[in-house]
Parts: C-alpha cells; structure tokens; sequence
C-alpha cells in the first residue's frame, strides 16, 4: 500500500531554523522541550524584549515570564522552570548532560572510545572514525555557506596541517556541528528520531554521521539508531474482550445543544455570591483596572447596576466594581456560575461551550507502558462538524471537527478509575472540548481540546501524549480542580 511521506522544513528565521530550543522543567527535574510552534511563539516574544508572553492566543493557559524564567498556569497558578539553549537541531538532545560524560577536561586528552549502545550502521561509523582519528588526521569541515572557526593548531603538528578530532574543544566541536545543521535544516532534509540518554527527538539523516563524530568525539551520550515506532493505538480487540467498568453503569455518554437559560438575571445569579462593601479598599478592580473607590471604567453595554457599588466574593473574599462583574457574567457562558478573575475559585457549576458528540468508555486487554499490572480504559470521544451556536465565537458559521473518533487512554487501576468518574462530569458541563483556533494547524472555527490534557498514544510517549508518564493522572486531576471538577462533583451529579 501507498503511505503519505511528508517534507519537513524548518524556516531559519524560525526558532528551530536558529537552532533555539525553549524547554520546562518537569516534576522528576527532567527538561522537555516544548511543541515547535509554541517554541516559535516563545522565541519570537523573548527577540522583541518583552517582558512576558502569554500563550493563550495559541490555545494554551500558560504565561512565560523572562525575568524569573518560569512558566506559570493561569488555571492552577503552579509554576515551572523554563530556559533557553541553543542547540545543533530542534532539538537535539533532552534533559542535562551527565557528569560522568562531561566534555574531556583538556582539549588533547586521550580517552578510551565508549562501548557503542548498539550496533546500528551510524554508531559503527562513529566508533570507527574515533578509532581511527588521530594525529593528522582531517577534520570533517561544514559546508561553505557557514565555515568553522579556527581551531587551535595540534601539538607537534606543522603550520600546514590540519587539526585533528581530538584538538577541538567543546566550543569549536559545538560551533561546527551548529553550523552544519543549520545549512541541513535550511536545505529542508527529511527528520528522523534520534535515540539518547534522556528521550527521543528530530534530527536530520544527513546530520547524523557528522552530528554523531562531533558529539561522540567531544564526549556527550548520542545513540544515532532507527527511529522507534510510533504507537497510537493497542492491538486488534474483539467485542468479546471488552470489559465495561465496575461501579459505571453505562458504556456512553451523549451531550446535545446547550438549552437555553430562563428566569434569574444576571444581578440575581451574581447576588448569591457576593457581600456588598460600603468602604472600598485602596486598590484596583482587577477587571476594568480603575481604583475601586472610583466609578467602574467599563465602557461597553451598560448593566442594570451602578457603576459606583462594589462587591465582594464570599469564598476568596477578591473585590471589584458590581458593574464590572455583571458585564463579565453577560460577556461568558451565563450559566448560572462566576469565576473569579484574580484566583479562578468557582461559584456554582461551570460548564463550557462543547458542540454536541460522544464518548465511550470500556477496557481492553493490554496494558500501558509504567502500567504493566493493570489493563486499560480506552476512552473514544466522537464529535462531527457542524454549525456553531449562540454560545460559541462565531454564531451561525460552520465548524469543522478533524481527528475523531479520538482514542484516549487511562490505567484501569484506582486512580485511573477515578479519573475517568470525573472526566464523565466534565464531558456532561461540556469542558472537554471547544471551538476555536487549533494551536496545531493553526485552523479556526475548529473543534480544539480545553485545557484538560489526554493522553493519545498508546504504546509509546514519542509526542508527549502517551505512557510512561508517572505524573499524568496527578497533572490531569488539579486541571480537573481548575475546572470546578472535584470528587465533591461525583456526589453532586448523583444528587
């Protein structure tokens, strides 16, 4: 059968053309790099010098600020490290580098050359050119469009004569391998996975001969084998070795168009939630940014309220202008709930702007990768294109909906199991998805995830959206608490 190929080509003028990679720092202390075009969105912010950029144009709810270097959620308000590193492809290699294969401490000391990992052609070739390179020796120079910089000449060498691999240092061996990828990645060559020490990424099959000599000659841990297979989905199931899950009756779950809300008005929903505040404090409305002791700086359709009242939230005891809030609450879902704007506490039920579709749920024999003592809950979520609604950015105008059914996977173990009771309530408030502007494709007017991530790959984690992950199911339940998603909700939908 014929297969799709594709042609990747990174733009040099783009963050991976640049060599730039931007990473965040997970929970086990581990760097991972992040998708190319929030990298790119990254990249282009920290160029113009600004202080901040928010990612939330491009589908995500994190904040980079490049005075402290942290990624902040604007759900969860956790932080993450992030840095910037320059790399020879985007991005070579992940994680840090160990101590025990740190640069050679001089730039002509002898080493033995490693034991290769494995024995696939580009590692043989790397071994045999360390075995054979010594004094004399040519060194493998980029192309002319990015020349090396001049390295300093061997010891007991004459004017005329070359430097060898083992008289470049860590900065000459860097700069060269920089340069001769730049002019690949232009050159627009295919990208196959590189194997190392920390995880697998892009690199150019053209790249990986002289990648490999420089990196292994300056001593960095580079494996350059086959690129590992992707794995979307488990093996071939039957109907008979489906399993349905204890203690969740049914197998499906429909949602249909938002029915329409009567009855209280705004001023009435938003009244159950606040204090009225006879005495402003000396700060400023976080909404309309005027001082709180002043009339509201809310300019567009007047609420029936005074510009003047301020109120404040009974949980989080956050203030601002009554004005200000009933023209956020006429601006949202007008569901019934509010959100505060400052620390994102939820008052009432939320629920969000999901076209209609389902989503199945069952076992299957097979276990995930870090999971091998349990099977696996495969959840399949369906939503066909269609036109959007009052609710939804573009009233009236078609979306499209790419990629369903979309095949999901949780451990069926405990933790699992309850992971999955509570993604049942956020697809019955319809958070699970939206309609907007695909980060991915760049697409509007698209059926997009909503800020409550899923794991999409099976059998291996080369996209990020797969297993092992011992992290995943504690990250998946606080974005579910962002939501207003508790165990509390579980007794609340049995009410």
């Amino acid at each position: 059968t014929i297969r799709p190929v594709r042609r990747s080509y990174y733009d040099p003028s783009s963050a991976p053309g640049k060599g730039v990679v931007w990473e965040w720092e997970n929970d086990s202390g581990t760097w991972t790099p992040y998708d190319m075009d929030v990298g790119i969105t990254i990249q282009r912010a920290y160029e113009k010098q600004h202080p901040w950029v928010d990612l939330s144009a491009i589908g995500f709810c994190y904040v980079i600020d490049f005075a402290t270097m942290g990624q902040i959620n604007r759900q969860t308000q956790r932080k993450r490290r992030v840095r910037r590193r320059l790399d020879m492809v985007y991005p070579l290699v992940s994680g840090t580098l160990p101590k025990s294969q740190s640069w050679p401490a001089s730039p002509g000391a002898a080493a033995a050359p490693p034991v290769p990992a494995c024995t696939c052609p580009q590692c043989l070739l790397v071994m045999s050119v360390k075995a054979t390179a010594g004094p004399g020796t040519a060194t493998l120079q980029p192309r002319k469009a990015a020349p090396a910089p001049p390295a300093p000449p061997s010891v007991g060498s004459g004017k005329g004569s070359r430097p060898s691999l083992g008289t470049l240092n860590r900065s000459h061996l860097q700069r060269l391998a920089i340069a001769q990828s730049r002019v690949l990645i232009a050159s627009g060559v295919p990208t196959v996975p590189v194997k190392n020490l920390t995880g697998s990424s892009p690199v150019n099959p053209a790249l990986a001969g002289i990648t490999g000599i420089l990196m292994s000659a300056a001593g960095l841990p580079v494996c350059l084998t086959r690129p590992p297979k992707l794995v979307l989905h488990p093996p071939p199931v039957s109907k008979s070795e489906i399993q349905s899950i204890p203690g969740i009756s049914h197998s499906c779950r429909k949602t249909t168009k938002k029915q329409a809300r009567k009855g209280k008005t705004p001023e009435e929903v938003l009244k159950k939630y606040l204090q009225k505040v006879r005495h402003p404090p000396d700060e400023d409305c976080t909404i309309c940014m005027e001082r709180l002791s002043a009339p509201s700086g809310y300019k567009g359709p007047q609420p029936a309220v005074k510009p003047d009242l301020v109120g404040k939230l009974v949980k989080c005891s956050h203030v601002f202008h009554l004005h200000c809030l009933v023209a956020m609450y006429n601006n949202g879902n007008k569901d019934g709930s509010l959100q505060c704007p400052t620390c994102k506490t939820i008052y009432g039920v939320k629920t969000g702007t999901q076209p209609p579709g389902k989503m199945e749920y069952h076992i299957i024999p097979h276990a995930l990768p870090g999971h091998a003592d349990c099977k696996t809950i495969r959840i399949i979520y369906n939503i066909p294109p269609g036109v959007q609604g009052p609710e939804h950015p573009n009233p009236g105008k078609s979306f499209t909906a790419r990629g369903f059914p979309r095949h999901c996977y949780l451990p069926d173990s405990e933790k699992g199991r309850k992971v999955l009771k509570l993604l049942l309530v956020a697809w019955d408030r319809r958070l699970i998805f939206a309609i907007g502007t695909s980060s991915t494709t760049g697409e509007s007017d698209t059926v997009i995830w909503n800020e409550i991530h899923h794991k999409t790959e099976f059998g291996s984690n080369l996209t990020g959206h797969g297993y092992p992950d011992v992290n995943y199911l504690d990250n998946v339940l606080a974005e579910l608490a962002a939501q207003g998603i508790t165990e509390e909700s579980l007794a609340q939908e049995k009410d």
